[in-house]
C-alpha cells in the first residue's frame, strides 16, 4: 500500500468515526425528546396522572444530567472506549426493556436506566473522538460538527416522536436508539481506537456522589414546579437539598486532590461564556418546541402530523446552518460566530414572540420566519461553544470536558425553563430567553 492509499484509508476511517459517534451523540438527544409528543397516549392506556407524566418526561433527563461528571471521571480514568462500549450495553438494553413495559414502573425503569447509560456515552464519545482527531486543528473543526448534533437530535426526536406514534404505537419511537446502540456496539471495535486510561487518577467517589445527588434533586424540584407552587414542600425540599449537595460538592472540590471537577476548569472565563451559550441554546430550542407544539395543537387545532410537519423549517435550517458553521468558524473564529448565532436566535425567538403565537395570523407570515431564524442561530451557537468549551483542554480531561458540556446541555434548560415559566406567559417567556441570548451574545463579542 503507498503512502497515499494509507493517507485515503485513514482519512475515511476518521471520517466514518466521527459518523458513527455523531450518529451516538445525536441519539442521546433524540431519545431525551422521544415520549414528547405521545405523553398523552401513554397516560390513557396506563391511566396516569399528572404528576406520573412529569415524572416519565423528566426520568431520562435526571439521570443523564446527574451522573454525566461522573461518566466524564469515568472515562478519563479507564479509558473512553471502554467506557462508551459500558454505556451503550446499558442504553440499548434499556432501550429493548422500554417497548416491553405493562407499567408506569417498568417505563420509569427504563427511562431511568437510559438516562444513565447515556451519562457515559456522551464524554465517552467525546474522549474518543479526541483520540481519532490528536491534532488540536482536526479536533476543532471536529467540535465545529459535533456542536451542532444534540439541538438536530432533539428536533428529529420531537418530528420522529409525533409521527412514529401516530403511525405505529408509542412502543416503536424506541426503536431507533435500539437500532443506533446496537449497531454501534457492533461498529466499536472496528472503526473506534482504544483510549489509554489515566489509571493514576482516583474516582473521587465523595464528590461524584455529592454531583450526582445534588444535580438531581435540584432538577426534579424545578421539573415539578410545573404543578406544584414554589413554595411548597414537593418543591423547596429537592430544591433545597439539592442546593446544599452542590454547596458541599463545591466545598469539598476546592480541598480534593484530584477533583471530580476541578474549579478552575469553570472559571476559564471563555469557557464559562461558551457553556452559557450552549445552556441557553438548549433552553431556546425546548422552550421553542413545548409552546409552540402546545400552540398549534391547541389554539390552531392541529393533528400531531400536523405539528411534526410544521417543525420540518426548523430542521432544514438546523441542518444548513450547521454544515456551513464549520468553515466559518474556521474563517472568522468560534467566538465570532458564537456572538453571531446567538444573536441571530434572539432574533428568531423575539419575532416567535410578537407574531408567532398569533392563531389569527397565517403560519408563513406567523411562526415560519422565527422557525427559520432561530434554529440557524441555535446552531451556529452551538458549533461555535462547543470549540470555545473544548479549547485548550489537556486529552487526559477529554471526558471531563465532554460531561460539563452535556451537564450545561441538559442542566442549564431546566434550570431556565422553570425560571421561565413563571412568567406566566409563553410570549413573554419566548421574549425572555431572547432577551438573555442577546445578553449572552453582547457578552460574548466583548470577551477576549
Amino acid at each position: 500500500m503507498t503512502t497515499t492509499d494509507a493517507a485515503h484509508v485513514a482519512i475515511t476511517r476518521h471520517r466514518l468515526a466521527l459518523l458513527l459517534l455523531g450518529s451516538v451523540q445525536t441519539t442521546l438527544i433524540l431519545t431525551l425528546a422521544t415520549l414528547a409528543v405521545p405523553l398523552p397516549l401513554i397516560a390513557r392506556e396506563f391511566d396516569l396522572e399528572r404528576a406520573d407524566l412529569i415524572l416519565l418526561s423528566a426520568a431520562y433527563g435526571l439521570t443523564f444530567a446527574g451522573l454525566l461528571l461522573f461518566g466524564g471521571r469515568l472515562a478519563d480514568r479507564y479509558g473512553g472506549r471502554r467506557a462508551l462500549t459500558a454505556g451503550l450495553v446499558l442504553f440499548a438494553a434499556a432501550s429493548a426493556a422500554a417497548p416491553l413495559a405493562t407499567g408506569i414502573g417498568t417505563l420509569l425503569g427504563a427511562r431511568f436506566a437510559q438516562g444513565a447509560g447515556a451519562a457515559l456515552i456522551a464524554p465517552a464519545a467525546m474522549a474518543v473522538l479526541r483520540t481519532v482527531f490528536p491534532s488540536p486543528t482536526a479536533y476543532g473543526r471536529a467540535m465545529a460538527t459535533w456542536g451542532g448534533l444534540s439541538v438536530l437530535g432533539a428536533t428529529a426526536g420531537n418530528l420522529l416522536s409525533g409521527v412514529v406514534s401516530t403511525l405505529l404505537s408509542w412502543r416503536w419511537t424506541f426503536a431507533v436508539p435500539l437500532m443506533v446502540a446496537g449497531s454501534a456496539l457492533a461498529l466499536t471495535p472496528r472503526l473506534l481506537p482504544d483510549t489509554a486510561p489515566s489509571r493514576g487518577r482516583a474516582l473521587d467517589l465523595p464528590g461524584a456522589l455529592l454531583a450526582t445527588g445534588g444535580i438531581t434533586l435540584a432538577s426534579y424540584g424545578l421539573v415539578v414546579t410545573d404543578n406544584r407552587p414554589w413554595s411548597s414542600a414537593g418543591v423547596l425540599v429537592p430544591l433545597l437539598g439539592g442546593t446544599a449537595l452542590l454547596a458541599a460538592f463545591l466545598y469539598i472540590e476546592r480541598r480534593a486532590c484530584d477533583p471530580l471537577l476541578p474549579p478552575r476548569f469553570l472559571l476559564h472565563r471563555r469557557r464559562s461564556l461558551a457553556l452559557t451559550a450552549i445552556a441557553l441554546s438548549a433552553c431556546g430550542t425546548a422552550m421553542t418546541f413545548v409552546v409552540l407544539s402546545l400552540h398549534f395543537q391547541q389554539a390552531r387545532h392541529w393533528s400531531p402530523l400536523q405539528t411534526s410537519a410544521a417543525f420540518t423549517p426548523f430542521a432544514v435550517a438546523l441542518i444548513a446552518s450547521g454544515r456551513a458553521a464549520g468553515p466559518l468558524i474556521g474563517r472568522y473564529g468560534a467566538r465570532a460566530i458564537t456572538a453571531a448565532g446567538l444573536g441571530t436566535g434572539a432574533t428568531g425567538l423575539a419575532l416567535l414572540a410578537l407574531t408567532g403565537l398569533d392563531a389569527h395570523t397565517a403560519y408563513v407570515h406567523g411562526p415560519l420566519p422565527g422557525l427559520v431564524l432561530l434554529p440557524a442561530g441555535v446552531a451556529a451557537s452551538f458549533a461555535g461553544a462547543a470549540v470555545l468549551a473544548t479549547e485548550g483542554v489537556p486529552q487526559r480531561q477529554t471526558g471531563l470536558a465532554g460531561g460539563v458540556l452535556n451537564t450545561a446541555m441538559e442542566f442549564g434548560p431546566t434550570v431556565l425553563f422553570a425560571l421561565l415559566l413563571t412568567l406566566g406567559s409563553d410570549a413573554w417567556s419566548l421574549a425572555a430567553t431572547g432577551a438573555a441570548f442577546a445578553v449572552a451574545a453582547l457578552l460574548n463579542h466583548r470577551t477576549k
